[in-house]
């Protein structure tokens, strides 16, 4: 999975549009996009498959915009499941900049989180650290 990217995004006819034909005439391919809005602003996350082109677009547009990683997690699928994990990562200290269902299976449902601080984040969880490759050489 790419890195996410969150956008907030005046709400008006054409907005989306724009984003998304700046980053396609740049060659950038979104793998996946989701979106709300409320009021006078969208908020959009994407992931694309060339982070740093989108990054440098995204700047050129003037569209602020926030990073982070992304957890994937298992909830039991039940009342204050969601609760229960995002009390954990606040507690922490950690911000949650978007969150997303992705799958169901038996009594859990996976969510993918993106979160501002993701060492922090897993141990909060009780996860493993993320792998990080060995120098070679």
């Amino acid at each position: 999975m790419g890195q996410p990217f969150v956008m907030q995004l005046e709400n008006r006819v054409g907005e989306l549009a724009h984003v998304t034909r700046a980053l396609a005439a740049r060659g950038i391919n979104i793998e996946h996009v989701v979106g709300t809005s409320t009021g006078d602003r969208m908020c959009a996350r994407i992931t694309t498959d060339d982070d740093a082109a989108t990054r440098a677009a995204l700047r050129s547009l003037g569209i602020p915009f926030v990073e982070g990683d992304t957890l994937v997690v298992e909830v039991e699928d039940q009342p204050g499941g969601i609760a229960a994990f995002t009390e954990r990562l606040a507690d922490a200290g950690v911000n949650v900049t978007g969150i997303l269902t992705v799958g169901h299976h038996g009594r859990f449902v996976q969510i993918a989180c993106t979160v501002d601080d993701e060492a922090t984040a897993r141990r909060a969880l009780g996860m493993p650290p993320a792998h990080t490759p060995e120098p070679v050489g």
